[in-house]
């Protein structure tokens, strides 16, 4: 499977001494990966360097074979970031207009299309519509020049449950082939869990994990017990652990097992949410 972004040692710094990297990932044909981690982690640092909105102070960037530099790709890369680029004076017709002269392959029936299906008036401007109208906007604007790659930042956010099932399914269908991929960054995390191939958790600018999320959502799992049982679990079954006023709750791999060799506690599955919370407050066994 050919991979449409590979970022080799990716390194940002900022005189903040904010440090993003080195960062190693890549992308593949027909694959949605989800980027996680808190504010200020650098998941909208890696999405810019991505889309060469910052410089990079070291490392490589290429998307379908080409560095990220070279504006021949910028028409296969459809965009969604969470400040909003497009200005509020103009409406979605005018915005039309506008994309229809950047973009070679812009599809006007295309881009109707999804303004009538996300329910947009094509005459109100955009300052009139509501944020998550606006992102909706946005969503169609990306899609509407057949990119190849989606990079998106928070672009189902402020969309009501309903609409995010809908923009969800539209995702899952643009990578149904091996040619096109998505990069999501999300605080929604259960969106990830409906659609994403791999999570990158990415924790004070770094990559702390990267895993199938099958892998993340059946493998990992959550023991709880109180502090006299806690003195008895092994060291090697404790990846991190959190500690609250009546008990523990430890981050595991291989629940089915932990559950066997635990028989008096509970050990839950563990969701996206869950997951990062345990990963970025978690303490480890020393």
């Amino acid at each position: 499977m050919k991979n449409i972004v590979e970022v080799k040692k990716l390194i940002k710094k900022y005189d903040s001494k904010f440090e993003l990297g080195p960062i190693n990932l890549d992308i593949p044909g027909g694959m949605i990966v989800g980027l996680i981690g808190k504010n200020g982690a650098g998941k909208t640092t890696f999405m810019k360097s991505i889309l060469s909105l910052i410089s990079i102070d070291s490392g490589s960037i290429k998307i379908f074979g080409k560095e990220y530099t070279d504006d021949s790709i910028k028409e296969d890369i459809g965009v969604v970031l969470s400040d909003m680029f497009l200005p509020e004076i103009l409406t979605a017709k005018d915005i039309h207009f506008i994309m229809k002269d950047i973009y070679k392959r812009w599809d006007r029936d295309l881009y109707f299309y999804y303004l009538k299906e996300f329910d947009i008036s094509v005459d109100k401007k955009l300052k009139e519509l509501s944020k998550g109208m606006r992102k909706k906007v946005e969503i169609a604007v990306s899609l509407s020049h057949h990119p190849k790659l989606l990079l998106l930042d928070e672009a189902t956010s402020g969309l009501d449950p309903v609409v995010r099932e809908e923009i969800l399914d539209i995702f899952l269908k643009f990578v149904s082939d091996e040619e096109h991929s998505i990069l999501f960054s999300t605080h929604i995390t259960s969106d990830l869990e409906h659609i994403a191939d791999c999570i990158i958790f990415i924790n004070q600018g770094k990559i702390v994990l990267s895993e199938n999320r099958d892998s993340i959502l059946d493998y990992y799992g959550v023991l709880k017990c109180d502090k006299d049982y806690f003195s008895s679990i092994c060291k090697e079954d404790i990846l991190v652990y959190t500690e609250n006023k009546y008990n523990y709750h430890i981050l595991v791999k291989d629940k089915n097992n932990i559950k066997k060799k635990y028989k008096d506690c509970v050990v839950d599955a563990v969701n996206l949410d869950e997951f990062m919370i345990l990963m970025i407050k978690g303490e480890k066994i020393c």
